[in-house]
């Protein structure tokens, strides 16, 4: 039974154009995407991915899956127990590849911004903080979790805490201009406005 599961799960995933059109280049040559997407099961591609991965390759079907699942939540669902239920499984898909990749791997704080923004959209707020924060540890001039964090306190009506944290990205990526934006937002009179807090949904990119 316990066997069964991976099939059952991997069966479960669609891999229609549209779907796999809106992920990165390399998902399709990831392990489950290149024997479903015509194109993937290039070894030359698969070759050159795994030189710039390393191990962590092979578990990236899973971030995929979970890029997947957010994509259904935030365009594709119809209800929002269809929302809840993707956001869900991409945390699950996020956690495994973080649990398996190595400690040095390149792309583990955009996972860990991506997993912080989807629990936030589930309105888990304090683990989703927690997590743009270890984004932020392991690479301090990448930009998005700052805006994240900057838009999630935006939302709840601190405006203090939302400047800080584009102060704090502007200073370690200057000259962003996803952050200069937000930050003069922040400053403009739509952003002087005061209003109540709310809890947030999706964040704007």
């Amino acid at each position: 039974m316990t066997l069964l599961l991976p099939i059952r799960l991997e069966a479960q995933m669609q891999y229609d154009p549209q779907s796999v059109a809106m992920l990165p280049p390399y998902c399709k040559h990831t392990q489950a995407f290149r024997g479903n997407v015509p194109g993937g099961n290039n070894p030359a591609e698969i070759e050159r991915w795994t030189r710039i991965m390393g191990g962590t390759f092979n578990h990236m079907h899973h971030y995929c899956w979970g890029l997947m699942h957010t994509n259904r939540a935030l365009y594709f669902g119809r209800t929002n127990q269809d929302r809840i239920r993707n956001l869900n499984s991409s945390i699950r898909e996020f956690d495994y590849v973080i649990r398996n990749a190595t400690s040095n791997f390149v792309l583990l704080p955009e996972i860990f911004t991506k997993k912080g923004e989807n629990l936030i959209r589930l309105g888990r707020g304090p683990l989703g903080i927690l997590e743009l924060q270890r984004a932020i540890e392991l690479k301090p001039d990448y930009w998005p979790p700052y805006a994240y964090l900057s838009d999630y306190y935006k939302e709840m009506g601190d405006r203090a805490r939302a400047r800080e944290w584009l102060e704090k990205g502007l200073s370690t990526s200057p000259n962003t201009k996803a952050l200069m934006r937000r930050l003069a937002e922040l400053d403009g009179p739509k952003g002087k406005r005061k209003s109540a807090p709310q809890r947030p949904g999706k964040l704007p990119d």
